[in-house]
């Protein structure tokens, strides 16, 4: 995406007129240089109909889901509530997942004007600060996940570090943050909010465990994660079954059922323990993929990790783990060898497939799938 305020422009027009019921709902996606792309796309028994957005497909094929105008502008709303006011937003996410269109539609509902970073030799702290430079407005914000904060704090340059600290908040989102990573940004004065949610709830809806204004969490019986409230998405455009699958109307409220395992405090505050898939049963004894990824990424030089489970003969399945090391040489595996033993016992990875950084997709979620396939080759191959 080159950068700047132009190469937005037509999509901003096109989002404009689909808010106020003007025109088909728009669908973005990115050009060969990362500009935004309009497609103008007809969602036949869906009203109010803005907005378009793939789901990541990080575990499958991707699905089309529906945001109306109501619960993008619920989820507007709610964020500038949240956040104690509406500002500047830079774009530094690629617009065809939903916190970069997010970006975009907040800027129209506030009337503020967005910058676009130039994405278009991919995300760089250079790029990053020059485009952050550009903002004028006293109030600035962004979105960024994790994989991107981390390369921002841990590059050497004051400039970088100083406008990361001008913006009011920095919503960060699209995959667990690590301890580390949210401890070194607060140490480094950077105002960060963590966000959870997904393209079926207009984006973050919980920011730091606290449902935004409008939205319901509760758990159910299974353990699952369910979100409601204004800002869950009209469906998954031509597939009635999967919508019918994913949302419920209960007592006059619409919930979308997560692949998300969670549990609320006594304060109402959500944590989310992983993903309700990620349990492995391995001899017997179930382990939680979640828990051994924590600790993991508690390891000295452990920047992040993904842990899954693998067909096993002897196991029935066998942890295996995705780690990003910050010395992959020979002496620094032996030692993170000895560490994760030291640490999780019996628990520790039976395969670890050791790199400099996870395998994640465009949106900066982890590529589950990717690195699963991955790890279940290593682990046949022993």
């Amino acid at each position: 995406m080159t950068a700047g305020a132009a190469h937005i422009e037509p999509a901003l027009s096109a989002l404009a007129a689909a808010l106020r019921g003007e025109g088909p709902a728009v669908e973005l996606s990115a050009g060969a240089d990362g500009s935004p792309v309009v497609h103008l796309v007809e969602t036949p028994g869906i009203e109010d109909a803005a907005v378009v957005v793939r789901t990541s497909g990080s575990t499958g094929t991707p699905k089309a889901t529906v945001l109306t105008t109501e619960a993008l502008a619920a989820s507007s709303m709610a964020t500038a509530m949240a956040l104690k006011g509406e500002g500047q937003w830079l774009l530094a996410l690629p617009v065809q997942f939903v916190a970069g269109v997010q970006v975009l539609v907040r800027s129209l509902f506030a009337g503020t004007r967005p910058w676009a970073m130039d994405l278009s030799g991919g995300f760089t702290p250079e790029a990053f600060t020059a485009a952050a430079l550009e903002l004028t407005d006293k109030v600035r914000l962004t979105s960024l996940v994790p994989t991107q904060l981390q390369r921002l704090l841990e590059e050497p340059s004051a400039g970088t570090l100083a406008v990361l600290r001008r913006f009011n908040a920095i919503l960060l989102g699209g995959a667990p943050a690590p301890a580390g990573l949210l401890a070194a940004a607060r140490d480094a004065g950077v105002r960060v909010v963590t966000t959870y949610g997904s393209a079926e709830t207009c984006g973050g809806c919980v920011y730091d465990g606290v449902p935004l204004d409008g939205v319901e969490v509760k758990i159910a019986a299974d353990g699952r994660v369910l979100l409601g409230g204004a800002t869950i998405a009209a469906g998954y455009l031509d597939e009635p079954a999967l919508t019918a699958a994913a949302f419920v109307e209960e007592d006059g409220v619409r919930w979308y059922g997560t692949s998300d395992l969670g549990e609320l405090g006594e304060d109402g505050r959500l944590t989310v323990l992983g993903r309700a898939d990620d349990v492995v049963i391995t001899g017997g004894v179930k382990v939680s993929a979640a828990h051994v990824q924590a600790e993991l990424e508690k390891l000295d030089g452990v920047r992040a990790a993904f842990v899954a489970g693998v067909p096993s003969a002897e196991w029935g399945q066998a942890i295996a783990a995705y780690v990003a090391v910050e010395d992959s040489s020979p002496a620094g595996l032996r030692g993170f060898t000895a560490r994760r033993h030291d640490a999780l016992g019996l628990l520790a990875p039976k395969t670890v497939l050791a790199a400099a950084e996870l395998i994640m997709l465009p949106n900066g979620k982890p590529d589950r799938l990717s690195m699963t396939v991955l790890l279940d080759a290593l682990h046949q191959g022993k």
